[in-house]
């Protein structure tokens, strides 16, 4: 089985570590994981504003970076929703017949970590040890177009040492939505306001979550509260262990 791991932008830049300790998670499991040094953006930002023609360059370098593998994993719903369903839409609209040969042959390949944990490799108990009181927030992208439904629940009940604790509004948008931050930073802020409102009110140590891009906006408002509540992505609870506890 080969698998590759696609990193994405925001935590190539921002969060390194989500995509250190997602590597981590898979080797434990027993999973060799390839980093084609090729991959860049799979285009989400741009599509999202606009620009499909100007995406579909970044198609063709992601069906080249990630030829030949049998799993394409990422610790991003939405990037992997940016695949799925819209580069079909991508290849529907272009002129260039490639498009659809990359999509037919990336879209199939293209899973979210909780995806492949729980699908694909048949595992929720991956061995993790985190014991502090967590609240997952799960969002838009991975709720509603991938349908992950309980698996990073599933995921998170099985660590050692956790105590998960619903959130109250837990499928209520954050506000982030990419570029829908930017142009509608007041709206955006406001509907932040209220699921860091949501979040605060489990008494919770850590929100956790499977998309960066919402912990960012998320977080970003906890640290301006100076809440005492840390935004911290599922892939690192589930890479922590006793032999190196999570501080």
């Amino acid at each position: 089985m080969r698998v590759a791991l696609f990193a994405t932008c925001v935590n190539d830049a921002v969060y390194p570590s989500t995509a250190v300790t997602t590597v981590r998670v898979l080797e434990r499991l027993g999973v060799k994981v390839d980093f084609p040094a090729a991959q860049t953006c799979c285009g989400q930002p741009q599509f999202n504003t606009g620009y499909r023609r100007e995406t579909e360059p970044l198609v063709h370098r992601m069906g080249r970076a990630f030829e030949g593998y049998d799993y394409v994993v990422t610790p991003s719903g939405s990037c992997v929703a940016m695949v799925r369903d819209n580069y079909p839409r991508i290849a529907a609209k272009g002129t260039d017949p490639r498009l659809t040969r990359v999509s037919g042959s990336l879209v199939p390949r293209m899973y979210e970590l909780t995806e492949f944990l729980v699908d694909v490799l048949g595992v929720t108990d991956v061995g993790a040890y985190f014991p502090h009181t967590v609240t997952y927030h799960p969002s838009c992208h991975g709720l509603r177009m991938l349908g992950l439904g309980n698996r990073p629940t599933q995921l998170l009940q099985a660590v050692k040492g956790l105590e998960l604790i619903e959130l109250p509004g837990a499928e209520e948008c954050c506000g982030f939505g990419g570029t829908f931050a930017v142009k509608n930073s007041d709206v955006s802020t406001a509907m932040g306001a209220d699921k860091v409102s949501n979040s605060l009110s489990t008494g919770a140590g850590v929100l956790c979550g499977a998309d960066n891009s919402c912990l960012m906006h998320i977080g970003g408002i906890l640290r301006r509260q100076d809440a005492p509540l840390r935004a911290l992505h599922l892939a690192e609870i589930l890479a922590s262990t006793e032999e190196e506890p999570w501080s």
